[in-house]
């Protein structure tokens, strides 16, 4: 299966205290992969090597056969969702669209999460005076809106509502049919059971497993990703699955 990113021997350390040791993994083209692990694995620092917000102290991440590292061009392919959304407080949806579309005006745009994720009726309210559902259905629409390569989501059904959460799932779904690839942190373990393709699973900044959902499955007693995690955490056979 051909990769659209490798990861090799990616290391950090912040001062004495190591975040990321030899993490090395791949993420599939057409496919969700869910990046777990406990509180302090590595996750967010690792999200940020791949958006260019810290560099690694070693290893290499290929991405669409470009070097990730050192091009700038290949990570405006990567659409990002933080986990809070920190949007300009007396812009409204609008006017912050239309800035977007003016700094990136040759990158394809894709329309469908705006309507999917109701955005339009907010387009005109500031957003400082939005609820937190409504800013995050906003944060999401904006991370798919320019056809990302890879989307990288952190936490992303966090304050939706049930209907704004399931139409998200949808375009995720969708984005990984049209080949593209999803890179999902999330601790809601149920959701991700079934939503993701396959795991990245991180403990104290190393991989303790990475490979298909269901090859993770199968180490639990009662086959649940709950299980599974919780028996790679107890000590059970943590090598890297084919």
């Amino acid at each position: 299966m051909d990769p659209l990113l490798s990861l090799r021997s990616i290391a950090k350390r912040f001062g004495r205290t190591r975040v990321l040791d030899d993490v090395t993994a791949d993420v599939h083209r057409g496919r969700i992969t869910a990046l777990v692990g406990p509180n302090g694995s590595g996750k967010s620092t690792l999200n940020k090597i791949l958006l260019g917000f810290v560099s690694p102290d070693h290893g290499t991440a290929m991405f669409d056969g470009h070097d990730l590292l050192r091009s700038a061009d290949a990570r405006a392919t990567i659409g990002y969702m933080p986990q809070q959304p920190r949007l300009p407080e007396q812009l409204t949806a609008r006017d912050l669209l239309e800035l977007l579309h003016r700094l990136r005006p040759d990158a394809a745009r894709d329309e469908r999460a705006l309507d999917l994720l109701q955005v339009g009726p907010l387009f005109d309210t500031r957003l400082g005076v939005l609820s937190g559902g409504q800013r995050q259905r906003i944060n999401a629409a904006l991370a798919l809106h320019f056809r990302p390569v890879l989307a990288v989501l952190d936490e992303p059904t966090a304050g939706l509502d049930p209907d704004s959460a399931q139409q998200l799932k949808l375009l995720l779904r969708d984005l990984t049919r049209e080949g593209r690839s999803v890179l999902v942190t999330s601790h809601v373990l149920s959701e991700l059971e079934t939503l993701a393709d396959d795991v990245l699973f991180l403990l104290e900044g190393r991989v303790a497993f990475a490979g298909p959902l269901a090859a993770l499955r199968a180490r639990a007693t009662d086959g649940s990703l709950e299980g599974a995690i919780a028996a790679v955490m107890h000590g059970e056979a943590s090598e890297v699955a084919a």
